[in-house]
């Protein structure tokens, strides 16, 4: 009668459950590993193999046949090696069968019996929690699987170790959760002097989970505002650190179980390629934008990404989620994200106003920025002219308000957007502005007659997309929010919101040339039309 020992396979970051079975058969000596298992599991029996050697036992002189059932789902990596090697055990008479069958078990295996770190682990402590059913895993990832709240943990160093504890002959204490540590301070915006619409533009990005893009020359500050933008971030609530947490585990990021309330801040460089922006490769790991899940993904020189890769990130920028497509299967990662980006009006830097103008603008200008798609842009809520920094600038002194104040309005601000979707009985996506859709849309931001006017005005004139006048909608109610924030009193979308809003979307080259003052000026409220 074969033993069986249930283990799990990963999808993205999802675990579905596998039934190791070993069976001793019959006919030449072999061990035969089948279950549509890749080049790792088929290594398991050289593993498995070795370690029982460094334990002392031998294999038995049968043939040894090993099945992961269902066959029909891929499986991928070496944390295989554990169930294998305790149903084998269980076929042997090492171990009882039901010692184990109240446990999930995964983990790699070393030459002398040793059982190594995995990628994973909180993901299949989670999955055993639906299993009902506790979790055996390495030593050096007990502290990570114990935040998957109340399930029975065992976390031994070595096969030995788990040999005796189930003998009776000693006792392996369950592992406490790891810390919930800080992570790095963010920069303080009391650093930046000047550049004061770039951080009104900083600001509103931050209290709606919009996208943004800083055009400017060089030495402006682009990246510098970029990198604070997480210090004005209100930190994870428990459901993201849990949702962030399993894709960082997937990735192996989690180092000794530590967590962190900090929203993630990932800058991959430019030369990234399509599989490390949005996940992929042999064993589809999870790709930048993946990682900075419920985070900050910034991207510097945005037109020197590849159009390929950047074109990838459109789909996710949207649903939220990376589908990795195989295929015999699909592999999903969750990746809802606020985009921010930077980049210089054209090849040369300075675009074609000011100081060290392109002597080639306007056709430098057209040229550099077209390597960015329309939809791609169209997909930005937020597109602010970042001008230089004059030597006056330089020679005042710090600002009074830094991060810290900041952080509260745009505290403040989500706190409004939470509690009116619980209000209306929003889902927790559609929660933040920039999220928000559909009916949902509707019911949050009703324009009144002076803004729908401007706003259908504007559509006519800049040839504005559905997806653009939905995400100056979206822009819209998040800046009356900051103003209701600050008056305690929520107030519907005026006349000077849409205008506001219609300020950051830059609708071509040539137009972001021009002055940000006369920009604005042509969409303020006063005029009576764009």
């Amino acid at each position: 009668m074969p033993a069986r020992v249930t283990t799990i396979a990963f999808e993205g970051a999802k675990a579905h459950r596998v039934e190791a079975e070993v069976q001793l058969t019959s006919g030449n000596v072999a061990f035969v590993v089948v279950g549509l298992g890749d080049k790792a599991v088929a290594e398991s029996r050289e593993r498995v193999r070795g370690a029982f050697a460094g334990m002392g036992l031998s294999l038995p002189g049968k043939r040894i046949v090993v099945n992961l059932a269902p066959a029909d789902l891929p499986k991928e990596g070496s944390h295989y090696d554990l169930p294998i090697a305790l149903a084998l055990m269980v076929v042997m008479g090492v171990l009882p069968q039901d010692a184990l069958d109240a446990y999930v078990c995964a983990g790699e295996l070393k030459l002398d019996g040793r059982i190594g770190a995995m990628a994973g682990v909180l993901p299949a402590a989670l999955a055993a929690s639906s299993f009902n059913m506790g979790l055996i895993c390495p030593e050096e990832n007990g502290r990570e699987a114990a935040w998957a709240g109340d399930v029975p943990i065992l976390a031994p160093r070595s096969l030995i170790d788990l040999i005796n504890h189930f003998k009776g002959h000693a006792v392996l204490s369950p592992p406490s959760p790891g810390e919930v540590v800080a992570g790095q301070a963010a920069p303080d915006l009391r650093e930046v002097k000047g550049q004061e619409a770039a951080k009104r533009a900083l600001e509103i990005a931050a209290a709606g989970g919009h996208n943004l893009l800083f055009v400017g020359p060089p030495g402006s500050g682009k990246s510098m505002m970029a990198q604070r933008l997480p210090g004005i971030l209100p930190p994870l609530t428990s459901s993201e650190l849990l949702e962030t947490s399993q894709v960082w585990s997937m990735a192996g990021l989690l180092e000794k179980g530590n967590l962190t309330r900090d929203r993630p801040f990932r800058a991959p460089h430019h030369s990234a390629s399509m599989a490390a922006l949005t996940g992929g490769g042999l064993r589809a790991k999870p790709g930048e934008i993946s990682l900075a899940h419920n985070g900050v993904l910034f991207l510097d020189e945005l037109p020197e990404y590849s159009a390929q890769a950047l074109d990838s990130l459109r789909a996710p920028l949207e649903t939220g989620e990376v589908v990795v497509a195989r295929a015999n299967h699909h592999i999903r990662y969750p990746a809802r994200v606020q985009l921010v980006a930077a980049m210089n009006p054209c090849r040369c830097g300075y675009g074609g106003v000011g100081k060290g103008a392109c002597g080639k603008a306007p056709k430098c200008l057209r040229d550099y920025q077209s390597r960015v798609s329309g939809p791609m842009m169209d997909r930005i809520d937020l597109q602010i002219d970042v001008p230089p920094v004059t030597a006056a600038d330089m020679g005042l002194p710090p600002p009074a308000e830094g991060s810290a104040e900041v952080a509260a309005r745009v505290l403040a601000a989500r706190q409004i957007q939470v509690a009116r979707a619980q209000r209306l009985g929003l889902s927790p996506e559609q929660a933040l502005n920039a999220t928000a859709s559909g009916s949902g849309l509707e019911q949050i931001a009703p324009l009144d007659e002076a803004a729908k006017t401007l706003l259908t005005q504007a559509a006519q004139r800049s040839n504005l997309s559905a997806r653009g006048w939905t995400r100056c909608v979206r822009l819209a109610r998040t800046i009356a929010d900051i103003e209701a924030s600050l008056s305690g009193e929520e107030t519907p979308i005026l006349r000077r919101h849409v205008a506001e809003a219609l300020v950051y979307r830059r609708t071509s080259p040539m137009e972001a040339e021009a002055p940000a003052a006369s920009v604005a000026a042509r969409f303020s409220p006063q005029n009576g039309s764009l």
